[in-house]
């Protein structure tokens, strides 16, 4: 089984990509593989509305750059991780472009993260924590994803890099969610082929407008 997780801080080696090593090193002591793919230092431009990945169905974005590539490797793990920093209460512009468009994708192609495992951390230095790790899992939501929890909201504090390492209980948060999230993986693996999963009902659309 494969992890992959998304780091949307500029910073690569900050707290959010700290953050995302507590978690994946317990689900590496329970032989899942996990990856950090780097978000925030990238230039990605936000969705253009144009229709094309609802059109064409080919599971890729019209802007052709790396979120293309990322779409592919979201496809194919088990489970997904998003990071990001906090910027006033909210996820970093770069990640909300970078998630709009896969996650669009994903439901204009059949719903590609249907039933796989998600998380969401966020690394800030004081307050607007929890509104940021609301806005990740609303992307979770929204495509029917799995979502292991911890202890606490998945929240952890520093402002350099590194500081994080010093809240124990945001260490402590990471770690039970990695193993939560572990644990997950392993039982939607053992219930494959064994437990029907439910059948995907088409989206309803309702406008408000008579």
């Amino acid at each position: 089984m494969k992890v992959v997780a998304f780091n949307g801080s500029p910073r690569a080696n900050g707290n959010t990509y700290q953050a995302l090593k507590l978690v994946l090193a317990e689900l590496e002591k329970e032989g899942i593989e996990g990856e950090i793919i780097q978000v925030g230092d990238k230039v990605i431009r936000g969705c253009l509305a144009c229709g094309k990945c609802v059109r064409n169905k080919n599971e890729r974005c019209a802007i052709d750059d790396e979120v293309n590539d990322w779409i592919q490797k979201m496809k194919e793990a088990d489970g997904i991780i998003l990071g990001s920093p906090v910027h006033y209460s909210g996820i970093t512009a770069t990640m909300k472009a970078f998630l709009d468009r896969a996650f669009y994708v994903a439901s204009a192609n059949g719903g590609l993260f249907r039933h796989k495992v998600g998380a969401a951390v966020v690394a800030v230095r004081r307050s607007g924590g929890v509104a940021a790790f609301d806005q990740l899992n609303h992307y979770l939501h929204y495509a029917e994803m799995f979502i292991p929890v911890s202890n606490y909201w998945n929240v952890i504090h520093g402002t350099k890099p590194g500081e994080a390492l010093q809240d124990e209980e945001g260490v402590q948060i990471m770690r039970v969610l990695g193993k939560n999230m572990a644990y997950l993986l392993k039982l939607i693996a053992k219930g494959k082929g064994e437990i029907e999963a439910p059948e995907k009902e088409s989206k309803v659309y309702t406008n408000f407008i008579r």
